[in-house]
């Protein structure tokens, strides 16, 4: 099974209906994504992964930030959580790096929402491959994720 049927096996499990697209040139990046979708990269949910002391961080920020992880996610966690590697993102949530989807990890993960989401009306985030995404209201990503919304952005 590849990360996107993983991914809509976990999304079942949620009683959520994605309607994912499959893009063969490739979502990796939140640019790729913005440029296949034809949309703002502001509007591109991506999945940042780091290493808690009880597992992975996932901060889902919007497309054009970066996550300040030294003060604002310290202040958050209690703890500044460690950058990771790839071998770490796929045994922690399931889904290689590119392809990290909002929620539907394998392991349970601390879920942090950046702010700057909650303006749109329509986002996108990776549906479990380099080459999927999902269009999702901020409010159900926010509901479906379980995460804490927060100032995350350098």
């Amino acid at each position: 099974m590849d990360g996107h049927e993983q991914w809509l096996s976990e999304c079942e499990k949620l009683g959520y209906r994605p309607e994912a697209r499959l893009y063969a040139e490739g979502t990796r990046t939140s640019q790729d994504a913005a440029d296949q979708l034809g949309c703002d990269v502001a509007h591109i949910a991506k999945s940042i992964v780091f290493a808690g002391q009880d597992g992975a961080v996932v901060v889902i920020t919007s497309g054009a930030n970066r996550v300040e992880r030294k003060r604002k996610l310290k202040r958050l966690l209690g703890y500044k959580p460690s950058m990771t590697d790839a071998e770490y993102i796929t045994e922690n949530t399931g889904y290689a790096p590119g392809g990290v989807p909002p929620f539907g990890h394998m392991k349970p993960c601390t879920v942090l929402m950046d702010e700057d989401l909650m303006q749109y009306d329509l986002v996108w985030g990776a549906g479990g491959t380099a080459q999927t995404v999902f269009p999702i209201t901020p409010e159900d990503l926010l509901s479906l994720s379980g995460a804490t919304v927060a100032d995350v952005k350098q």
